[in-house]
């Protein structure tokens, strides 16, 4: 019999009851600050992140080897025969590289580990959907069919209110965001099928941006059944807004997921994001989506 686990790392933006209902293992990201470093979701949240900003604006890293190492020795001595690990994307963190490399050293285990080429939430669909196949007893060469599939459909989009952020953390550059700021220009950000950050469009105004985004989700869902998340970065009042226009638009959502994103990635959007990623839930998926039922 196999035995799978499914592991992920704190970006994912799953909640925790998915978390614990699915038995998904999480290792946290690290946020460093110059004087101390703390362990993502762990040791520090959200709120801590914003509160902090003014004062210093953190880096972050991938995850400590020793916790990478405690959690491949729990899982062995849990008698763990398969271990499936999903990653954020390799562009934006070296954890996929480094879970690569440590996966080696357990050979008593057959360990996969997946670059999700996504983040957050985007992140998070591709997990959520390994953990429903392991419950309902798929063999691990399922479950990673099910990974790739999941993978390769999600589409991820957002809007910051500020590229400050984005600029300090080198994920976009100085001109763009200079310029940015000045013209009040927001983008609105996807990401390609290399885990990169790109341009989707570059919309004048917030408002303005927010409805482009929504016409993007109307254009991409249509005559599609999808789950749906819509995610806020200290700004759910947005968020429930949005969530209400698409309960009035029709969109066929078979589940929203949201909420606010993780503190790792708070360091590198800062307050003022609204963002959105959804998934077509095909026949291949349904025998997972009856366990909600």
């Amino acid at each position: 019999m196999e035995k799978i686990a499914i592991v992920t790392d704190s970006s994912c933006d799953l909640s925790e009851e998915i978390i614990s209902e699915y038995g998904i293992k999480i290792l946290p990201l690290l946020i460093v600050y110059k004087n101390k470093t703390y362990r993502d979701e762990i040791e520090i949240k959200s709120q801590n992140v914003y509160d902090l900003l003014e004062k210093e604006i953190p880096k972050t890293s991938m995850p400590l080897i020793g916790d990478v190492k405690d959690l491949f020795d729990k899982l062995k001595h849990e008698k763990y025969t398969h271990v499936l690990v999903i990653t954020i994307s390799s562009s934006f963190s070296g954890t996929y590289g480094m879970l690569n490399t440590i996966s080696k050293e357990y050979k008593e285990m057959t360990v996969k580990v997946v670059d999700s080429k996504n983040l957050s939430i985007g992140l998070g669909f591709t997990v959520y959907e390994a953990a429903r196949a392991v419950k309902t007893g798929k063999s691990f060469e399922d479950v990673c069919m099910v990974t790739e599939k999941v993978k390769n459909s999600t589409k991820l989009f957002f809007i910051i209110k500020t590229l400050k952020y984005l600029k300090a953390g080198g994920r976009i550059g100085n001109v763009e965001a200079t310029m940015g700021e000045f013209l009040n220009i927001k983008p609105i950000i996807s990401i390609d099928k290399e885990g990169v950050y790109y341009s989707y469009a570059k919309i004048l105004g917030w408002r303005r941006a927010v409805d482009k985004m929504f016409d993007i989700l109307l254009k991409e869902t249509e005559n599609k059944k999808v789950n749906l998340a819509v995610m806020n970065g200290e700004d759910q009042e947005e968020a429930n807004e949005f969530i209400l226009k698409v309960k009035e638009s029709g969109i066929n959502v078979n589940k929203f997921f949201g909420g606010q994103i993780s503190p790792v990635l708070v360091v590198h959007t800062g307050p003022g994001l609204l963002g959105i990623s959804f998934y077509e839930v095909t026949e291949e998926l349904k025998y997972e989506i009856d366990l909600d039922k």
